[in-house]
């Protein structure tokens, strides 16, 4: 029989086993948290990442840092994140190219979309915004989605489409238009919206599906003729642009391609802080200043819970895979 020193000695033992994660999570966080954003500066990641670090900055009381590591259509950041410690003080701003479509384009991975990551939260979805550079819009004379496939049948090979990377959504969307229409465009990646954007803006590529958010302002401006929005409704944000499969005819009845945008951590992180962080994410996407910033920018606010956000993960892991074996696309 152990001693009474010798129970209360294993009691202790236990209860430090048990309440260690916990009062960790307490003490989270101590130093400042790192937000990594797999792609390049003013893409709609970073948009939405900058958006949400200095609310997360005021409700844990250290500096929340954004970090972009464009590379391999977001694989590159993704997979640093989650190499890294599970203590809470790396975060992924990861997407619907990182964690849905990435896993069925690329024949080899460098990281397990689901084992590797604890979900967060869903931070807001986004249609994609088929753009043009008005330029090209006049040379080619596209003012409209059937302008477009009559433009690239009559000119194979000539239009090119820009993305923010191989296997983004972006990239896709334009995928999935080219197999439903039988045209062909070329594929111009890019490390990230944001430096795609220049180039369309600067006339050096035709068209672009770019996420809503980035492309908004220069829309608005005139800078870029928008001619569709790839949600399968209308956006609030653009409510006068018709959905592609409203304006493409019978050849584009069905299409829809929008994207997403969620924090996770490395997998192993302490269940206390993944709920601290996404009930923080909830309200302050649910604050009236965030959350009229994102709408008008044409993003749909969520933050909804860890477990939830994991099955959303899942659903959209089948669906991108069967629109990836659909359209035919591969990594460039």
């Amino acid at each position: 029989m152990p001693s009474p020193v010798s129970r209360r000695q294993v009691v202790s033992s236990l209860a430090a086993i048990t309440v260690a994660p916990w009062a960790r999570a307490q003490a989270w966080p101590g130093k400042p948290v790192r937000i990594v954003v797999p792609f390049a500066a003013a893409g709609t990641t970073d948009i939405i990442a900058r958006a949400l670090a200095p609310e997360l900055q005021r409700a844990f009381g250290q500096p929340f840092v954004v970090d972009n590591k464009p590379g391999a259509g977001g694989n590159s950041g993704a997979a640093e994140v989650a190499k890294s410690s599970p203590d809470g003080y790396t975060l992924l701003m990861g997407t619907v190219g990182t964690h849905a479509i990435n896993p069925a384009l690329y024949p080899k991975m460098p990281y397990d979309h689901v084992k590797d990551f604890a979900p967060i939260t869903l931070c807001a979805g986004v249609p994609n915004v088929l753009v043009v550079n008005p330029a090209s819009a006049q040379k080619y004379q596209i003012n409209s989605v059937s302008d477009l496939i009559r433009a690239a049948k009559a000119n194979p090979g000539k239009l090119n489409f820009a993305s923010s990377g191989n296997g983004t959504s972006i990239h896709l969307s334009a995928e999935l238009f080219k197999s439903m229409t039988g045209t062909f465009m070329i594929h111009l990646p890019y490390r990230g919206s944001g430096p795609a954007l220049i180039d369309l803006l600067g006339g050096s590529t035709d068209l672009m599906f770019d996420n809503l958010p980035s492309s908004l302002p220069h829309i608005k401006a005139g800078k870029l003729k928008a001619l569709a929005v790839t949600s399968a409704v209308r956006s609030a944000a653009v409510p006068d642009l018709p959905t592609i499969a409203e304006a493409g005819g019978p050849s584009l009845k069905g299409f829809e391609a929008s994207s997403w945008f969620g924090l996770l951590a490395p997998a192993g992180t302490p269940a206390a802080v993944v709920n601290r962080v996404q009930q923080e994410v909830a309200q302050s996407l649910a604050s009236p200043a965030v959350k009229e910033r994102l709408v008008s920018q044409g993003a749909i606010p969520s933050g909804i819970a860890p477990a939830e956000f994991a099955r959303f993960i899942d659903a959209e892991t089948k669906k991108w895979a069967q629109v990836v074996k659909v359209s035919g696309a591969k990594v460039d």
